[in-house]
């Protein structure tokens, strides 16, 4: 399956949540989409069908495809702790969610296109791999020859400062730094991640 490039408000409402940025249309119309989506009845959903909605919000809003999902499930269950903790820091510590939490890019999608189009270095030499996974220490910077992009410089002109405590950033270089991978609590995205851990676990 190819990755998703429809219209993002249609995937907002069919969560109930605005999974990809603050939505005014969702804000208008919080039902779900379709002809019927805000007098249908729906009946309730099955256990199955709640696990598998949360995975699927999961890929949504980190841009992941199923491959590379079960592939950062797999990593994370074979790593110390717990499962579901461990699949969320391994999705927080991809280099183009990096690049969108540090403000480099508005949204993860922009933050993927740049890291592909080459304009972002980590520890100074430049990565083109959004799936990258970024180690506590490491160093995330923009490109010297990228550092006047327009959506660059808007992006950055828009941040709001030290919103995560796990980055830090310098502004006058363009560069930021993964001081540590985040707990549990920090996280703030809206995502039950032991409900993934048991659909994958049938």
């Amino acid at each position: 399956m190819a990755r998703y490039t429809g219209p993002r408000t249609k995937i907002s409402r069919k969560f109930g949540e605005p999974l990809f940025g603050p939505d005014k249309v969702l804000e208008k119309k919080n039902y779900p989409p379709g002809m019927h989506g805000n007098m249908r009845r729906r009946k309730k959903t099955s256990e199955y069908g709640v696990q598998l909605q949360e995975k699927q919000k999961a890929k949504y809003t980190y841009g992941v495809l199923e491959r590379q999902f079960l592939n950062l499930f797999k990593r994370a269950s074979r790593s110390k702790g717990i499962t579901g903790e461990a699949l969320l820091q391994l999705l927080e510590s991809r280099l183009d969610n990096i690049v969108f939490r540090m403000g480099i890019a508005p949204t993860r999608a922009s933050a993927r296109q740049l890291v592909s189009h080459r304009h972002i270095t980590v520890n100074g030499s430049v990565v083109n791999i959004p799936s990258y996974i970024v180690k506590a220490g490491d160093y995330v910077g923009v490109r010297e020859k990228s550092k006047s992009l327009e959506v660059i410089t808007e992006s950055l002109g828009n941040r709001r400062r030290n919103v995560y405590s796990w980055l830090e950033w310098d502004g006058a270089k363009m560069t930021g730094r993964f001081l540590n991978v985040p707990e549990r609590e920090d996280i703030p995205e809206n995502i039950k991640e032991q409900l993934i851990v048991e659909l994958y676990s049938k």
